[in-house]
Protein backbone atom coordinates (compact mmCIF):
# COMPACT_ATOMS: atom_id res chain seq x y z
CA UNK A 1 0.00 0.00 0.00
CA UNK A 2 1.76 3.59 -1.00
CA UNK A 3 1.49 6.21 1.68
CA UNK A 4 -1.30 8.28 0.26
CA UNK A 5 -3.58 4.68 0.85
CA UNK A 6 -2.18 4.74 4.23
CA UNK A 7 -2.31 8.04 5.15
CA UNK A 8 -6.18 8.37 3.86
CA UNK A 9 -6.91 5.15 5.76
CA UNK A 10 -5.96 6.46 9.26
CA UNK A 11 -7.46 10.34 8.85
CA UNK A 12 -10.80 9.29 6.80
CA UNK A 13 -12.68 8.29 9.74
CA UNK A 14 -11.69 11.46 11.36
CA UNK A 15 -13.32 13.94 8.72
CA UNK A 16 -16.65 13.72 10.46
CA UNK A 17 -15.23 14.92 14.24
CA UNK A 18 -13.27 17.82 11.90
CA UNK A 19 -16.53 18.90 10.70
CA UNK A 20 -17.95 18.88 13.93
CA UNK A 21 -15.32 20.65 15.73
CA UNK A 22 -15.30 23.28 12.94
CA UNK A 23 -19.01 23.87 12.57
CA UNK A 24 -19.02 23.82 16.60
CA UNK A 25 -16.18 26.55 16.69
CA UNK A 26 -18.29 28.69 14.25
CA UNK A 27 -20.97 28.45 16.02
CA UNK A 28 -20.22 30.94 18.96
CA UNK A 29 -19.39 33.64 16.68
CA UNK A 30 -22.68 34.61 15.97
CA UNK A 31 -23.40 38.72 15.35
CA UNK A 32 -25.35 40.77 17.39
CA UNK A 33 -27.14 43.55 15.51
CA UNK A 34 -26.96 47.04 17.26
CA UNK A 35 -30.89 47.35 17.25
CA UNK A 36 -31.27 51.55 18.08
CA UNK A 37 -29.03 51.95 15.11
CA UNK A 38 -30.29 50.54 12.91
CA UNK A 39 -33.84 51.28 13.85
CA UNK A 40 -32.34 55.18 14.02
CA UNK A 41 -30.84 54.10 10.34
CA UNK A 42 -34.31 52.88 9.18
CA UNK A 43 -35.44 56.45 9.29
CA UNK A 44 -33.69 57.29 6.10
CA UNK A 45 -34.75 56.71 2.72
CA UNK A 46 -31.61 54.25 1.69
CA UNK A 47 -27.83 54.10 3.69
CA UNK A 48 -24.74 52.96 2.00
CA UNK A 49 -21.11 52.94 1.56
CA UNK A 50 -20.15 52.20 5.94
CA UNK A 51 -16.44 52.95 6.98
CA UNK A 52 -16.19 51.91 10.69
CA UNK A 53 -13.07 53.10 12.34
CA UNK A 54 -13.36 52.70 15.92
CA UNK A 55 -16.18 54.15 17.80
CA UNK A 56 -16.97 56.33 14.12
CA UNK A 57 -19.51 55.30 11.63
CA UNK A 58 -19.62 57.25 8.50
CA UNK A 59 -22.24 56.23 5.87
CA UNK A 60 -23.84 57.78 2.40
CA UNK A 61 -27.79 58.42 3.27
CA UNK A 62 -31.22 59.77 1.66
CA UNK A 63 -33.27 61.80 2.79
CA UNK A 64 -36.07 63.99 0.71
CA UNK A 65 -34.50 62.55 -2.18
CA UNK A 66 -31.07 63.85 -1.46
CA UNK A 67 -27.76 62.07 -0.27
CA UNK A 68 -25.26 63.15 2.45
CA UNK A 69 -22.85 61.79 4.05
CA UNK A 70 -23.55 61.19 8.09
CA UNK A 71 -21.07 60.52 10.94
CA UNK A 72 -22.14 58.62 13.71
CA UNK A 73 -20.29 58.18 17.53
CA UNK A 74 -21.29 54.32 18.14
CA UNK A 75 -20.18 55.05 21.79
CA UNK A 76 -22.62 57.65 22.33
CA UNK A 77 -25.34 56.67 20.03
CA UNK A 78 -25.43 60.50 17.81
CA UNK A 79 -25.20 61.58 14.86
CA UNK A 80 -22.37 64.36 14.40
CA UNK A 81 -23.09 67.52 12.57
CA UNK A 82 -21.03 68.11 9.37
CA UNK A 83 -21.08 71.91 8.80
CA UNK A 84 -19.19 72.78 5.41
CA UNK A 85 -19.71 68.97 3.88
CA UNK A 86 -22.82 68.38 2.77
CA UNK A 87 -23.57 70.60 -0.10
CA UNK A 88 -26.87 70.93 -1.68
CA UNK A 89 -25.37 70.53 -5.10
CA UNK A 90 -23.01 67.73 -4.29
CA UNK A 91 -23.91 63.97 -4.90
CA UNK A 92 -21.58 61.78 -2.32
CA UNK A 93 -20.18 58.66 -3.65
CA UNK A 94 -17.96 57.37 -1.31
CA UNK A 95 -17.25 57.91 2.29
CA UNK A 96 -13.84 56.84 4.65
CA UNK A 97 -13.61 57.72 8.14
CA UNK A 98 -10.08 57.76 10.67
CA UNK A 99 -10.01 56.22 13.88
CA UNK A 100 -10.07 59.31 15.94
CA UNK A 101 -13.10 60.52 13.82
CA UNK A 102 -11.68 63.82 12.69
CA UNK A 103 -11.26 63.14 8.78
CA UNK A 104 -13.04 62.11 6.68
CA UNK A 105 -12.44 61.05 2.89
CA UNK A 106 -15.35 61.65 0.65
CA UNK A 107 -15.81 61.44 -3.84
CA UNK A 108 -18.48 63.28 -4.60
CA UNK A 109 -20.08 64.64 -7.75
CA UNK A 110 -19.58 68.87 -8.15
CA UNK A 111 -21.07 71.04 -10.62
CA UNK A 112 -20.50 67.77 -13.36
CA UNK A 113 -16.69 66.73 -11.97
CA UNK A 114 -16.59 63.92 -9.57
CA UNK A 115 -13.84 64.97 -7.02
CA UNK A 116 -11.93 63.54 -4.04
CA UNK A 117 -12.75 65.89 -0.99
CA UNK A 118 -10.61 65.51 2.99
CA UNK A 119 -12.99 66.64 5.28
CA UNK A 120 -11.47 68.05 9.09
CA UNK A 121 -14.01 67.66 11.50
CA UNK A 122 -12.41 70.06 13.83
CA UNK A 123 -12.04 73.24 11.42
CA UNK A 124 -15.73 72.64 9.25
CA UNK A 125 -13.31 72.28 6.17
CA UNK A 126 -13.54 70.21 2.82
CA UNK A 127 -10.90 70.61 0.68
CA UNK A 128 -10.46 69.17 -2.87
CA UNK A 129 -7.18 66.97 -3.22
CA UNK A 130 -5.74 66.71 -6.46
CA UNK A 131 -5.45 63.51 -8.30
CA UNK A 132 -2.10 63.13 -10.27
CA UNK A 133 -2.04 62.40 -13.45
CA UNK A 134 -5.35 63.18 -13.65
CA UNK A 135 -8.42 60.91 -13.26
CA UNK A 136 -11.71 60.11 -11.91
CA UNK A 137 -12.21 58.94 -8.61
CA UNK A 138 -14.58 56.25 -7.48
CA UNK A 139 -14.09 54.53 -4.12
CA UNK A 140 -12.11 55.99 -1.21
CA UNK A 141 -10.65 54.28 2.50
CA UNK A 142 -8.87 56.08 4.55
CA UNK A 143 -5.99 54.70 6.41
CA UNK A 144 -6.85 54.24 10.80
CA UNK A 145 -4.22 57.39 11.40
CA UNK A 146 -5.80 59.50 8.69
CA UNK A 147 -2.34 59.84 7.13
CA UNK A 148 -3.02 57.89 3.60
CA UNK A 149 -5.61 57.34 1.21
CA UNK A 150 -5.94 54.86 -0.95
CA UNK A 151 -8.59 56.30 -4.01
CA UNK A 152 -10.25 54.08 -6.95
CA UNK A 153 -9.50 55.84 -10.00
CA UNK A 154 -10.34 55.14 -13.74
CA UNK A 155 -7.89 56.67 -16.32
CA UNK A 156 -7.90 56.13 -19.75
CA UNK A 157 -10.89 53.18 -19.00
CA UNK A 158 -9.18 50.96 -16.49
CA UNK A 159 -9.48 51.58 -12.85
CA UNK A 160 -6.03 51.73 -11.05
CA UNK A 161 -5.30 52.38 -7.35
CA UNK A 162 -3.56 55.44 -6.25
CA UNK A 163 -2.16 56.05 -2.30
CA UNK A 164 -1.96 59.25 -1.25
CA UNK A 165 0.05 60.41 1.91
CA UNK A 166 -1.06 63.23 3.85
CA UNK A 167 0.15 65.93 6.19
Amino acid sequence: MNRAAAAWRILAPLLPLAGLLLAGGCAGLQPVPLVALNQALEQEESSREPSLAGRWLALISARQGRDRVQLVDLDRGVQLPLPGLNRPDAQPLSVSVDVSGERLAVVRQLQGRTELVLYQRSLGNARPLPITPAGVPRRVHLRADGRQLAVEVSRNGLWQIDLISLP
